[in-house]
């Protein structure tokens, strides 16, 4: 019964892990990568999309970007959106190809990048172990109602954390990954 609660969180364990991992993407090294820019919206057909939904986006050399505008139109559009978001790289524009170079980073800035990344570390940390309180909430439910024995409760809880510790040790794998990647000169 306690094995059903368990795999029951899995699936949102795992979505948690994607998450931490596509936002550990946004996050800039010495590299250019498409995924600093992918989720810039851009203001065009009446709402807001994602820059990849508009583009395509692609790293030539280790620190330039290249977009390529699916509908040439909207080119201004792109470059506004990319000068107004956080990143505060500079665009460049020859005809339908918006073209960023990535600054390289100095030691502040580095600093920064590994606080932000142990700020979404600890987050997705947060996020998994609420999903372990609500299962042993849900386990501890179960024994008082009669449905579990008190020996399979505290079985239940041994195997959640088990889980837990390997989520938390896959954030910890892709979180010093990335930390020594942004460190790398």
């Amino acid at each position: 019964m306690y094995k059903e609660i368990i795999n029951k969180i899995k699936p949102n364990l795992d979505r948690t892990i994607e998450k931490f991992k596509e936002e550990l993407g946004t996050l800039r090294t010495g590299r250019a990568t498409p995924a600093l820019i992918e989720t810039v919206e851009i203001e065009c057909y009446g709402s807001r999309l994602p820059l990849k939904q508009v583009a395509a986006i692609s790293a030539p050399e280790p620190r330039v970007l290249m977009i390529q505008p699916w509908d040439g139109n909207i080119v201004k559009e792109i470059e506004k959106a990319i000068s107004a978001s956080r990143s505060g790289f500079s665009t460049a524009v020859a005809g339908d190809i918006i073209r960023i170079n990535i600054p390289p980073l100095n030691e502040e800035s580095r600093k920064e990048l590994v606080k932000a990344l142990h700020q979404k570390m600890e987050s997705s940390r947060v996020v998994i172990r609420s999903f372990r309180e609500q299962a042993w909430k849900e386990i501890q439910d179960k024994e008082r109602a009669g449905e579990i024995r008190e020996d399979d409760k505290f079985r239940g809880k041994d195997e959640l954390q088990k889980l837990i510790d390997e989520y938390n040790k896959k954030v910890e794998e892709f979180g010093g990954l990335k930390e020594k990647e942004i460190m790398t000169v």
